[in-house]
């Protein structure tokens, strides 16, 4: 059933793919302008997360148990999306927008290509193409205007480590998945998402103790720039559109478009968030800002450039040696294809791309 649904998906073509990945860059970049009222409200940033966490959950139970099998044959990369990409991720990242401005702490995790080279580079020993590199330096150049670093960073420095945080979660997910990749158990990216936030919601449970919230707060309002909305309005766009539809959307459109497309389209994200989080809730960037944000999505886009439309997901190496090879060869693994921020957002697994036997990996955890 499924595999024909994207098969008339793919009939519509190039323009299909490019409209689902601009709807789940758009549905990603909403999620920080949604939440951070909710905070501003009452709610504890653990509780927040855990409210969206366990709202996706139920939501994507029939999709779990259709996948029922992964508990068994992929436990280690289940447990690692739940830990690091759900739970690490979601977490720091409302933490983190609860003391610094939206924009910036979204940009702040775009430096996880950069910590993925590092390690590459300095514990695996590899080396790396020059195009990686480059669009690495951009992105640490245009972060370094963002923080404004020459004004002593002038943002909440724990704010700012939350965010960085974030980042590291991305990159332990990816290493771990990377480690543990095997190509004939292969994991189908939507199980991987659907049992995720099953996991993730489960631990956050135990971490954030949801049973102390104050839930009168979701029976109020929240404040926007211009007016108040229902808190329950906002939840409800942070569970249904800025996760489930926003994972979804993601994962049909990698199947339908080149990585590298999906990927540019995918850095949108960061431009939504900045540009909502100004129009509601009264942010305003700078003008080094504005310019060190395009310099970071420029940073990504030379990276996604660097990689050819073809070849083998992992560049001819396997685990952890193959995303080393991706990076100095410049196929699609590693910075491009594994940090890319468009995907499965929930797995290395690779899925069946279109008619040509193309192989499409997951891409990274999302905000």
């Amino acid at each position: 059933m499924r595999k024909e649904l994207l098969s008339g998906l793919r009939s519509g073509g190039r323009g299909t793919g490019l409209g689902l990945a601009l709807v789940s860059a758009l549905a990603f970049g909403g999620s920080g302008v949604a939440a951070k009222p909710l905070i501003e409200a009452g709610l504890d940033p653990l509780h927040v997360v855990w409210l969206r966490s366990a709202g996706a959950a139920l939501v994507l139970l029939p999709l779990a148990w259709r996948h029922r099998a992964l508990v068994t044959r992929r436990p280690a990369l289940l447990a690692g999306f739940g830990l690091l990409a759900v739970a690490g991720v979601q977490t720091c990242y409302f933490a983190a927008i609860s003391r610094i401005p939206v924009g910036v702490a979204l940009l702040v995790e775009y430096l996880a290509p950069a910590l993925v080279l590092g390690w590459v580079r300095f514990v695996r020993r590899r080396a790396v193409s020059r195009a990686a590199a480059a669009g690495v330096v951009l992105a640490v150049g245009g972060l370094a205007c963002v923080v404004e670093v020459w004004s002593g960073l002038r943002f909440d420095a724990l704010g700012l480590l939350l965010a960085l945080g974030g980042a590291v979660c991305q990159v332990g997910y990816f290493v771990l998945s990377d480690h543990g990749g095997d190509d004939a158990e292969a994991a189908d990216p939507v199980g991987v998402i659907a049992y995720g936030f099953l996991l993730g919601a489960l631990l956050l449970t135990a971490v954030a103790r949801p049973w102390t919230m104050d839930a009168h707060v979701l029976a109020g309002s929240a404040g926007l720039r211009g007016g108040d909305v229902p808190a329950v309005v906002l939840l409800a766009w942070l569970v249904l559109v800025a996760t489930v539809a926003a994972y979804l959307t993601g994962v049909v459109s990698v199947r339908l478009l080149s990585p590298q497309v999906a990927g540019v389209v995918a850095c949108l994200e960061a431009v939504v968030a900045t540009v909502l989080a100004w129009v509601l809730l009264g942010e305003r960037l700078s003008v080094p800002q504005l310019v060190g944000g395009a310099v970071v999505l420029l940073g990504a886009f030379v990276a996604q450039r660097s990689a050819p439309r073809d070849g083998g997901v992992r560049g001819g190496g396997e685990g952890a040696d193959g995303l080393g090879d991706g990076l100095r060869d410049g196929s699609r693994d590693g910075l491009c294809d594994g940090l890319r921020d468009v995907g499965s957002r929930g797995g290395l697994g690779r899925a069946e791309g279109g008619a040509d036997g193309r192989e499409l990996s997951g891409g990274a955890p999302r905000s």
